[in-house]
């Protein structure tokens, strides 16, 4: 097969090293196959200067899934945990690749714990889901949106007063910077993002020869687990916007295990439920937990949001 692809990408250090990692395994999988990158700025990369909250869903997909659609790009590489759960009409996600370690980490700038840290110290995030859950946990720290991306925010702990800041482990170690962490939560303590870790590659689904390029680069079990929590969420009607966490682990003998959160948006009630259930029907117990998070209250917390 000899033809040129383009994928579309956002403009950060992160997205253009996720951007590349798929470029080198499609050059690996399909060598006569020339791969080009496209930037497209989106409407979060646009807005540097506020809270994205409220902006509605998409704000780091939108423009990168219109130039897919309009064939200005041949696939999209996006975080997962960006991606809305609803597809625009005639996008699918066409392969997920194994993924990186999914927790949160926590960097400081004098190396404190979260446990050491004095009463009021100030730590940024801009995700409503970390702070609603750190604030469970330590209800006495203060909370503020730091924007950017991870060389912006790591830059602002040391040049502000802030005294710590919030990240995806996975991004840090994409970028080699794991010298810097802190410490990692623990993926009950503080329920990460669903699909946080991993990557989304979308195509168009009339596209049978990107969907066959790209057939090599997708990780069955991955690809399970993210399924269960994009569906617990689907169930909820929630986004990245609002404070749900969801993790799925394949654990042994064909297991998918699913935790989901909601929580209050200042910390004050937290709602976590469990299952496991069979990897092969993972939308299954995405469902089953939605519904236990529901039986327990979920619904009435999100409403207030």
């Amino acid at each position: 097969m000899n033809r040129s692809i383009t994928i579309g990408t956002r403009g950060s250090q992160l997205a253009l090293w996720q951007a590349q990692f798929v470029k080198q395994q499609l050059a690996h999988h399909s060598p006569d196959v020339e791969v080009n990158l496209k930037i497209i700025k989106t409407t979060g990369d646009a807005i540097l200067d506020r809270s994205l909250v409220g902006l509605g869903k998409g704000v780091f997909t939108k423009e990168i899934e219109v130039a897919l659609y309009n064939g200005e790009i041949d696939l999209a590489v996006h975080s997962l945990k960006d991606l809305p759960t609803e597809l625009p009409e005639g996008l699918c996600i066409a392969a997920i690749p194994p993924r990186e370690d999914p927790r949160d980490v926590l960097i400081t700038s004098t190396g404190s714990s979260l446990e050491d840290l004095r009463s009021d110290a100030i730590i940024g995030t801009t995700s409503p889901r970390r702070k609603a859950q750190l604030l469970h946990i330590r209800p006495d720290l203060q909370v503020v949106d730091v924007r950017g991306n991870v060389d912006t925010r790591l830059r602002k702990l040391h040049e502000t007063d802030l005294d710590g800041i919030i990240l995806a482990a996975a991004g840090i170690i994409r970028l080699q910077k794991e010298d810097c962490i802190t410490q990692y939560f623990d993926t009950d303590q503080m329920v990460p993002a669903v699909g946080q870790g991993a990557l989304a590659i979308e195509a168009r689904d009339s596209d049978s020869v990107v969907e066959k390029l790209l057939a090599p680069l997708n990780d069955e079990t991955t690809a399970a687990e993210i399924t269960a929590e994009r569906t617990l969420l689907e169930c909820l009607g929630g986004g990245c916007q609002l404070p749900i966490g969801a993790y799925a682990k394949h654990i042994k003998d064909g297991k998918l295990s699913l935790i989901g959160t909601v929580c209050h948006p200042e910390g004050k009630l937290r709602i976590v439920e469990k299952a496991v259930g069979n990897i092969d029907k993972p939308d299954h117990l995405g469902r089953n937990v939605a519904d236990k998070l529901s039986n327990s209250g979920a619904n009435e917390l999100l409403k207030t949001q």
